[in-house]
This record gives C-alpha cells, structure tokens and sequence, in this order.
C-alpha cells in the first residue's frame, strides 16, 4: 500500500494518498459500509496532481481511473452491503462541451457500478433550492430574465442523489434495528423517494470551527445524509469507508454514532484538516445532530 501519509486513532485511520492505491491495500470483504462524494469529473478541480480524478482531461480519462476504484470497492465490501454514492447530474456549458444542456452522471455512475458487479439497490433524490444555485452558479436556465428573454432555455434546478449499490451475497453480519432506536415514523421519513428537509447548508465546515487558512471544501456532503445512511445501514461498531474523505465529514459522522472508519484524501490540505476534525468526533457529543 503506497501512502504519503496517515493519522490514526483507536478506531480510526485516514490516508494521505491515492484512494485506488490505498483500496488495492485493504482487505477483501471486510467494509461494512461505504458512503462518500466523488469528484464530479471536472466541474471541480481540487488539486494539480496528476493522480486527481477531477484532473482528468475528458469523461473517457475520468471514467478510467475511476472504474479501478469500483473494482477494489467491490472487492473490499463485505457480501450483502452497501455502497452509497453522492451524486448530481452535470451541467454542461458551451466552452466545455459545445451545448448548454445537462449529463446524466448519476446514470453513468449506475452504469458503472452494475459493469462491476454491483446490485443497484436503491436511490433517493435530495432537495436543492434553485434560487441558492442560481446564486451561485449564475446558470442561464435558473435566472429569472430568462423567462423573459426565452423561456424555451429556462430549467428546473439540479437536485443531489443517494445512489446505493449492494453487493451480491448472504450478508453475515445483518444490521438490525428495534422500534425504540428507528421509530416507525423515521423509518417513513427515510424510505421517501425525494428527502425535501436537507439543509445544504448543514456541512461539516459548518458543525465545526474553520480556521482562516483552512481552504473551502466545495462539495463537503450534508451531515444529515451521512447520518441517515449510516443508521440505516451499518450496526454500531462497523467499519465505514470513504474513499473520498475530504475534510472528513463520513468519519466525523462514523465516529459519532459509534462506527470505525477508513478513510482515504489525496489533497494535504483537506486531508490535515480531516484528521483534525476526526480526531476531536467524539468530544461535546452531548451536542450529537442538536
């Protein structure tokens, strides 16, 4: 396993280096769950590497590199488990692709995962608020001059999906639940196609203090997310992965709620900043999802 650098406690251990690299290290079905965001090719660039898969020149580059990491995390899961993917379709632009329009990614994604062996187990579409995106992307088909220039290229905002693959085979660890810790109603909340209640302003960077050279993560993924596919999926005490950490949002939530976790950041910045976040889950945990 080729690393640049790891942190570990008690019941945790992040990577700094290549997730395909690290994965290929791991043991074979061992991963009790799996949850995290990938890059979304490269609508976002989070380094100069050339091991960033949000570097890749084209689709064909990205869905290159990206297909070994499916491999080892089938490999890796445990049989009957789960893998959840975060994920939105991407817009396209003019300079970019040549047409204003949108790509189906999370399709892609689906696609992808099946090729490799995976089950596609199930999906819930999550909630933006298209004046917050127009805001901050300015996408002609969100601004409201548009209706009145042509409303034949106005749209409907993007929303963020749970995509979730299950691995064929008789899970021998069975996550169970009662009705005192998953009530009826929260079992009713979960299971809706479409979770119209997620804050996307509920990130990591925002439960925890940021200090003033701590670069922005661009697409930490919502703590309510996190925390609903981990209960839902996982026994306390299982091992959570996120080939993707970032600034650690999966296993800051893990550690909360009484997982392990393995996580993997390429990025110095976001990695460092990880193992801070991680390594302090368990402190105020009084204040657990207030």
């Amino acid at each position: 396993m080729k690393v640049l650098d790891q942190k570990q406690g008690p019941d945790w251990i992040v990577y700094n280096g290549d997730c395909v690299e690290v994965a290929r290290g791991l043991p074979s079905n061992k991963m009790h769950f799996q949850i995290f965001s990938p890059p979304f090719e490269s609508l976002y660039t989070y380094s100069n590497s050339d091991r960033d898969m949000g570097n890749s020149t084209d689709s064909e580059q990205f869905w290159l590199h990206y297909r070994f990491l499916i491999a080892e995390q089938f490999r890796i899961a445990m049989p009957g488990r789960l893998v959840s993917v975060h994920c939105m379709n991407l817009p396209t632009s003019k300079v970019r692709d040549g047409v204003i329009g949108i790509r189906d990614f999370r399709g892609e994604i689906i696609r992808s995962y099946e090729d490799a062996g995976f089950i596609y187990h199930s999906e819930v579409c999550i909630w933006k608020d298209p004046v917050t995106a127009m805001q901050r992307t300015k996408a002609l088909g969100l601004l409201y001059k548009q209706i009145k220039k042509d409303s034949a290229m106005s749209r409907m905002g993007i929303p963020d999906y749970l995509v979730t693959f299950r691995k064929p085979g008789e899970n021998p660890e069975r996550v169970t639940h009662t009705e005192t810790d998953f009530p009826v109603g929260v079992w009713q909340k979960y299971a809706s196609p479409v979770w119209m209640d997620i804050d996307q302003s509920d990130t990591l960077e925002f439960r925890t203090v940021r200090e003033n050279q701590d670069e922005r993560h661009l697409c930490a993924l919502q703590i309510p997310v996190i925390q609903r596919a981990i209960q839902l999926w996982s026994n306390p005490g299982d091992t959570v992965f996120s080939p993707f950490a970032g600034i650690g949002s999966e296993g800051w939530t893990a550690l909360r709620m009484g997982r392990k976790f393995v996580g993997v950041e390429l990025k110095r910045v976001y990695w460092e900043r990880a193992v801070r976040n991680i390594d302090t889950a368990r402190a105020d945990a009084g204040q657990l999802f207030a």
